[in-house]
């Protein structure tokens, strides 16, 4: 008959003699409240207490922390160096792209200088822009012009 008696039941059962109880009453017997109030014990969470001992500075006053503050230092030195590296190395792509794309604007420029330039350069055109400062174009094919070397010994 226990067996089957909740927690609560066994605990009012436990005052009460079985021979004064009815064979009903000892089935069913009416719950009272308790005398004590049973509270769970709280928990305190495992990383709340690490995180209240290290930003109380008990932490920092350990040996293990004191004999090994040059490493601790060393390290924070390492990780400056890394970050520092890091932000050198974005400032070095940023301009080895800014010079890219100077690079191709500077082709382009290029090539669009030089097309005009064949443009320019050809017969038609040239006797164009001659024509506006007055020449004109020959009609006579040229001709070579030999001298004989008596000539120029004569010409000095």
């Amino acid at each position: 008959m226990k067996e089957n008696l909740k927690y609560s039941d066994a605990n009012n059962m436990l005052n009460v003699p079985l021979a004064d109880m009815e064979p009903e009453q000892a089935v069913h017997a009416p719950e009272a409240p308790l005398k004590e109030t049973v509270s769970p014990e709280k928990k305190r969470n495992k990383g709340l207490k690490a995180a209240q001992d290290f930003l109380g500075g008990g932490y920092l006053s350990q040996k293990w922390v004191t004999g090994n503050l040059f490493f601790i230092l060393y390290l924070g030195l390492i990780a400056m160096v890394y970050i520092g590296n890091t932000y050198y190395t974005e400032k070095k792509f940023k301009s080895i792209e800014r010079t890219k794309n100077e690079l191709k604007e500077l082709r382009y420029q290029y090539i669009t200088t030089k097309s005009v330039l064949m443009f320019q350069g050809r017969q038609s055109e040239i006797s164009k822009r001659a024509l506006t400062h007055g020449l004109k174009e020959t009609t006579m094919p040229p001709y070579k012009i030999f001298y004989s070397a008596e000539a120029l010994m004569q010409k000095r």
